[in-house]
């Protein structure tokens, strides 16, 4: 009896947990633009305008600016899988954070399962700045 409370205690406290991870990596010497979210009249980028792409930019002039690890992970069974497209929105919000342009020549692991997560994906890609602004 004391194992089925335990494992009911368990999976409740498991139902209500989330988390993922990032990590940055700054170019030393790089000054991220300062942020602002009180809507001054400087437009800064919007997740949107973060242009995300497994590919490099040959076509434009650009300085990196680190390079961006993250996580995402589905922590319980009704959560929805982890895909690419989340993993981009989260490698965006990381560049908009140290004030990137785009983050090129992304990579994506494979979906696995953990001992605390029912599947997490990661992507990692370098944050660039545009010079030809």
């Amino acid at each position: 009896m004391r194992k089925i409370i335990l494992l009911s205690m368990l999976l409740m406290l498991s139902a209500c947990s989330s988390w993922s991870t990032s990590k940055v990596d700054t170019v030393e010497g790089y000054q991220a633009k300062n942020i602002s979210t009180s809507g001054e009249s400087e437009q800064l980028n919007s997740l949107q305008d973060i242009v995300v792409t497994e590919t490099d930019m040959s076509d434009r002039n650009y300085t990196v600016v680190g390079d961006i690890e993250v996580t995402v992970n589905k922590t319980t069974i009704f959560h929805k899988a982890p895909t690419r497209q989340m993993v981009n929105e989260k490698l965006r919000k990381e560049a908009l954070k140290i004030g990137a342009d785009a983050v090129i020549l992304v990579r994506y692991g494979s979906v696995g399962i953990g001992m605390f997560s029912y599947g997490s994906l990661n992507g990692k890609g370098r944050a660039v700045v545009f010079s030809d602004k």
